[in-house]
């Protein structure tokens, strides 16, 4: 068979259900060939950014490889911003982009270039993937296709890139396509000092990452910590690994964390790490103020994470879903009390400290208030799926997570533009049931082609477009350290009428810009849960993301809420 016949059969036979892609002559054998095969949908997009996205979400929801498919030159350089999300956040994926002919290729002769669009994908994505090869010739296709699908699943998940010339997609190839078997799951040496430090303390506090829902290993926690009887908090990538209505969630953390998750932190005297980073923004510039004299655990399927910026006094280097099912079986022979007084504290600090106070004094639509509202109509939705800056804060701090629901957004990277095309992917993998994308002006508008892609699938994707006319976390940044100069932020920046945006698109959208009118366009927005619909949240320009933690502190010192000026935070 020609080789790109054995690549869209090698996807079939691995699972790949959707190849998400923007075409260009390198690719032509590709989609001819994938075309081919019924049991894959291609999916088209207006950016290649947009597809790399895309195959994200796809494989955030299912762990599946995504895979996103680019020509070469500018279509494999636009995937970067993509790949490197994939990589950061640990996220499973194959990315194949079209090469020039071998004999094209400038090899060592020189020059700066051969063939037309010919460029160097290979050296470029290296670093931010696990691997990225140049396939130059047919017969290594077969092993270089199972290694790649191999590597993206085996131990911390990531990219993986594969670069195939012109001439190796149409050449002759023979052999059935494999199947890449499950990785095998790195095993715990023991989890007897993690347990028996749990027993021991009276104040401990799991804070889980996204290395959580990457090993698969979420409702399994869930049922540990019931047992157990230890809170959890999150950090941004571990949102979504506990319901809200989970007798030990907590919230969230960080730098833009709920106050009272962050000051619960700093009470802890056990600190159980399961696969987050510690890096700056979930403990502050302040790394030993952040330890304080809390013993820390920590379990990484990353080696090189056990100790990074915060010491382990117990480090396990595991797969975390092993290291669950293992401290699960040996829970009965470390008991531990209810922690009534330990459940209790933290209660008041949630009490004392609530997400919709933190922005008491403004004058218009509170985030917060709005987040909550729109968990309270969303019980359907399947996902909601934030972008990069403030949304991504208040969606992160505020929205209350049913049970199944998952919460995804570009941590390490940081990627805005993340939403639109991501939640595009979590809509193809899960057509059952809506899907809410949260953007902010700044954001919607960096891969805002794809509302075309939304319309023409006609995806049951309920968009909400949080449009405080600038951008917002720069803004407040600048608001502290440039004495309020908004270069780039206000002055010079702009945004279009995104309803009328979206209607020109044949989606169908409003706008609200008072509390009084929520509760209305929230049940519009899913009056036809199989439809897209666009909603247009509009904030004052001086709204900003409460509490913050200011650079050189640790997380649990925050500025003061509006009605608590002064006090200590």
């Amino acid at each position: 068979m020609k080789a790109s016949d054995y690549v869209a059969r090698f996807l079939v036979a691995n699972r790949v259900s959707v190849v998400v892609e923007m075409c260009g002559g390198m690719t032509t054998h590709l989609l001819d060939s994938l075309a081919q095969q019924p049991a894959i949908r291609i999916v088209s997009m207006h950016h290649e950014q947009g597809a790399a996205f895309a195959a994200e979400g796809i494989a955030r929801m299912t762990g599946v490889p995504g895979v996103a498919m680019a020509t070469s030159g500018p279509g494999a350089t636009n995937l970067l911003t993509g790949i490197g999300s994939c990589f950061f956040d640990s996220v499973p994926a194959v990315f194949i982009t079209g090469q020039v002919n071998t004999h094209e290729l400038r090899a060592d002769s020189g020059v700066r270039q051969a063939g037309f669009q010919e460029t160097d994908i290979v050296a470029i994505a290296a670093p931010i993937t696990k691997a990225a090869w140049l396939v130059t010739s047919a017969e290594e296709l077969p092993r270089m296709l199972e290694d790649a699908f191999r590597l993206a699943l085996e131990g911390r998940p990531g990219p993986v890139l594969l670069d195939i010339p012109m001439n190796v997609q149409r050449a002759e190839i023979s052999g059935a396509p494999s199947v890449v078997a499950d990785p095998v799951r790195l095993q715990p040496d023991s989890v007897d000092a993690v347990l028996q430090a749990l027993a021991n303390a009276e104040r401990p506090l799991i804070l889980a990452g996204g290395g959580i829902r990457a090993s698969g290993a979420a409702d399994a926690l869930a049922a540990f910590a019931a047992r157990a009887r230890v809170p959890i908090a999150a950090s941004l990538m571990g949102v979504d690994v506990v319901p809200s209505d989970h007798p030990e969630h907590v919230g969230l953390i960080g730098s833009y964390g709920n106050r009272w998750a962050n000051l619960a932190m700093s009470e802890a005297d056990y600190l159980l790490v399961l696969g987050a980073r510690l890096d700056v923004r979930q403990t502050g510039a302040d790394a030993a103020a952040f330890r304080r004299e809390k013993t820390v655990g920590r379990v990484d399927i990353d080696l090189q994470q056990l100790d990074w910026r915060v010491d382990a006094d117990i480090a396990v280097h595991a797969d975390l879903g092993a290291f669950i099912s293992m401290a699960s079986e040996s829970l009965d022979s470390y008991p531990t009390d209810e922690r009534t007084a330990w459940h209790a504290r933290i209660a008041e600090l949630a009490s004392q400290w609530p997400d919709t106070e933190e922005l008491a004094d403004i004058h218009g639509i509170n985030p917060a208030d709005f987040m909550r509202r729109l968990s309270g109509v969303a019980q359907g939705v399947t996902a909601f799926v934030a972008d990069v800056g403030q949304n991504q804060m208040w969606a992160a701090q505020s929205l209350r997570l049913r049970a199944g629901q998952r919460f995804l957004t570009s941590g390490g990277m940081g990627a805005m533009g993340f939403a639109l095309p991501a939640a595009i992917g979590v809509a193809l993998s899960r057509p059952d049931a809506p899907v809410v994308m949260i953007a902010g002006d700044g954001g919607m508008q960096v891969n805002i082609q794809e509302l075309e892609t939304v319309a023409r699938l006609g995806l049951a994707l309920k968009m909400v477009v949080l449009n405080n006319r600038c951008l917002g976390m720069v803004r407040q940044f600048q608001d502290e350290y440039f004495d309020s100069r908004h270069q780039s932020t206000v002055l010079g920046y702009g945004a279009p009428d995104f309803v009328a945006v979206a209607q020109g698109y044949g989606i169908h959208a409003r706008a609200v810009s008072s509390t009084d009118q929520i509760d209305g366009a929230l049940s519009w927005l899913f009056e036809e849960p199989t439809k897209p619909a666009l909603l247009e949240v509009q904030l004052p320009q001086t709204t900003c993301v409460r509490p913050k933690v200011s650079y050189g502190n640790p997380v649990f010192v925050m500025d003061a809420p509006p009605q608590a000026e002064g006090l200590d935070g």
